[in-house]
């Protein structure tokens, strides 16, 4: 009875098409917004409750963040336009040690341009290794990316230069300074992060209900007829790799800079790749809310599984307690995909339209 839309007249094609239509959604995310930048932080300077450690933003809310934008990334090309990739891990570390190098070549550019054009090289990779795809579909395209994220890993490793000629590979991330901004708290690391995450999750959700996100969604249904009604399939494929390659490629030099501060190229192996799209497919194709309930369950769940035999009492060894986590995450992975094969995001509108139905069944 509180989810209705009784008295919610739409006066103009505008108010038909808003993101949120439905004026409790618009409550609904302005309170989440809300808490996420006021309340969480307020809560973190008080110290109330988990809050007031550093683990929460170290080890759950920075990494779930940063995973959700380059799960949003992907989901643009494997969920909207229908391009599988397995090289999100390769895109990321391009837009890192393209970024890295920015910062360092070029002293004088602020921090948050080095990220942006970190993302912007990626987004010219993205472009190169997603020509294969005005070509080949399906299976043999995976494989085409997946050659890109073999490259790189190879590439980082062997090219010193990207590295700044460290004999081990790694690479420190420099100071975060932004425009002033000195983030040196774990606290100001994560409000730094929400900021990219809410500007590019709103850019991607309109980009995915305007024209081109239209033509994305017709070569995911069908390519052929897209290209009948006028759609140019090059144009469309190109886009969607360029600003999903764009969008992980920031993520890839927050994960660097922001949650990781000193990385080798391991940190953005094959495992990354899988660990993305497992967020995407168990989340939801093709649904920006979907990317965060992908991200939180992949993330969040094993760790609190983790956590939980000792919560309880219970004297189990870590290893134990490592298999168990990997066994039940995997099986409730499976239940998942076998109940609701659309991932969260479709148990999530299911929910909304009974809500807005109730009591009645129909």
């Amino acid at each position: 009875m509180f989810y209705r839309e009784n008295g919610q007249y739409k006066t103009s094609y505008a108010a038909d098409t808003a993101i949120f239509p439905i004026r409790q959604d618009k409550i609904a995310i302005g309170l989440l917004l809300l808490f996420a930048f006021a309340g969480v932080p307020l809560l973190a300077i008080m110290g109330v409750g988990p809050f007031g450690h550093d683990y929460i933003f170290k080890a759950i809310l920075i990494p779930f963040l940063i995973l959700s934008l380059a799960a949003i990334g992907l989901n643009i090309l494997v969920g909207y336009c229908g391009q599988i990739s397995l090289g999100a891990g390769a895109f990321m570390a391009v837009g890192a040690y393209s970024a890295y190098n920015f910062a360092l070549r070029i002293p004088e550019l602020p921090m948050a341009i080095s990220i942006l054009l970190g993302g912007g090289v990626a987004a010219l990779v993205g472009i190169l290794f997603g020509i294969p795809s005005l070509r080949i579909k399906g299976l043999y395209l995976a494989v085409a990316t997946l050659a890109a994220q073999f490259f790189f890993d190879w590439f980082f490793l062997r090219v010193k230069w990207f590295s700044n000629y460290t004999p081990s590979g790694s690479v420190n991330g420099p100071n975060l300074n932004f425009f002033g901004w000195v983030v040196t708290s774990p606290v100001d690391r994560y409000l730094l992060t929400l900021m990219f995450v809410t500007f590019l999750a709103l850019l991607a959700k309109n980009l995915t209900r305007s024209t081109v996100g239209r033509q994305w969604m017709a070569i995911r249904d069908m390519d052929i007829a897209a290209e009948i009604i006028g759609i140019r399939p090059l144009y469309a494929k190109l886009t969607a790799f360029a600003i999903s390659s764009f969008i992980i490629g920031v993520a890839g030099a927050l994960w660097a800079f922001v949650h990781l501060g000193s990385w080798e190229p391991l940190a953005f192996n094959i495992d990354r790749s899988f660990q993305v799209l497992f967020m995407v497919i168990i989340g939801g194709l093709g649904s920006i809310m979907g990317s965060f309930l992908g991200a939180a369950f992949i993330l969040i769940l094993p760790i609190m599984l983790d956590q939980l035999p000792h919560a309880l009492g219970f004297n189990i060894s870590v290893e134990t307690v490592s298999h168990l986590v990997s066994i039940i995450t995997g099986a409730l992975i499976c239940y998942l995909l076998i109940v609701e094969p659309h991932g969260f995001a479709r148990l999530w509108a299911l929910a909304k339209e009974k809500m807005r139905l109730w009591p009645y069944p129909y």
